[in-house]
């Protein structure tokens, strides 16, 4: 657990290196946002050094240009690490799992938290593929729908940053902003309740790789010769998962522990 709290810290940072933007509010223009880091970090965050690939996905889509770069490298990460990304390279799950430490009721996972993790496969479906591309085709230009209408993190670490810097543009703030900071509130308060409920429910990008978990180089496997189906993996899971590495899981590793029969691990094929 340590180890992995280190590499999620180290994410963070590494992500967001170009510190002295925090100070100007300047937006970076490092070289590297031609690409993309794996995890959730806005591309207009004073400090990333690279892109979020939802936000490089859906402006390629938006602007009509073969979004080839861009989804090599998604699929490059996909197929390697798949939600292990969710477990460990992401800063917004990392804030999510902090606030599920602040001390309250907790609300257990069930077969109706399972279906509503379907809910991020529509949003990856309609407001990071079809709608981009549709308003593309209809009026030759787009927008980044889920960046701008939904994604909490963009709001925290884009959003409130450039405002604080900024007076002139806390003038210019409006009604979308405060929709936008209402979205990441209702995502905090319900983050102290609900174990990462937005990669849970709400993140396109988790559900994009959840799609090839089962496949991915690395992360959690089962040792089938020595499972003996007692579920004490799936119980101590907080993920809306129903076995080990299907789509729900996250890689964390915490399973690993709860086995009696020693059937799983982390391995490489």
């Amino acid at each position: 657990m340590v180890k992995r709290r280190l590499v999620q810290t180290l994410s963070l940072l590494l992500y967001n290196a170009d510190i002295a933007n925090f100070k100007t509010g300047a937006v970076s223009k490092s070289p590297l946002k031609n690409g993309c880091v794996p995890g959730l970090n806005c591309y207009s965050c004073p400090g990333a050094l690279s892109s979020c690939p939802l936000g490089a996905l859906q402006s390629a889509l938006a602007e009509g240009r073969p979004p080839f770069l861009i989804a090599g490298i998604l699929l490059l990460f996909a197929v390697t690490l798949g939600r292990t990304v969710c477990g460990f390279l992401c800063p917004f799950g990392l804030a999510q799992e902090l606030l599920y430490k602040i001390p309250s009721r907790k609300l257990p996972k069930s077969a109706f938290t399972r279906r509503l993790t379907l809910i991020k496969y529509g949003l990856l479906a309609v407001l990071v593929i079809a709608l981009p591309l549709a308003a593309f085709l209809a009026w030759g230009y787009g927008a980044p729908f889920f960046c701008e209408f939904v994604c909490p993190a963009g709001t925290l670490e884009a959003g409130i940053p450039l405002l604080l810097a900024d007076p002139a543009l806390r003038g210019a703030a409006g009604g979308l902003f405060l929709w936008k900071l209402g979205v990441l509130a209702a995502i905090i308060v319900l983050s102290v309740f609900c174990f990462r409920v937005f990669c849970r429910f709400l993140c396109p990008l988790g559900a994009f790789y959840g799609l090839f978990n089962r496949w991915a180089v690395f992360g959690v496997k089962i040792r089938e010769a020595a499972c003996t189906h007692c579920g004490k993996c799936v119980k101590k899971c907080k993920m809306d998962v129903l076995t080990v590495n299907d789509r729900e899981c996250v890689h964390c590793g915490k399973c690993i522990g709860e086995c009696p029969g020693r059937a799983l691990g982390r391995s490489v094929f």
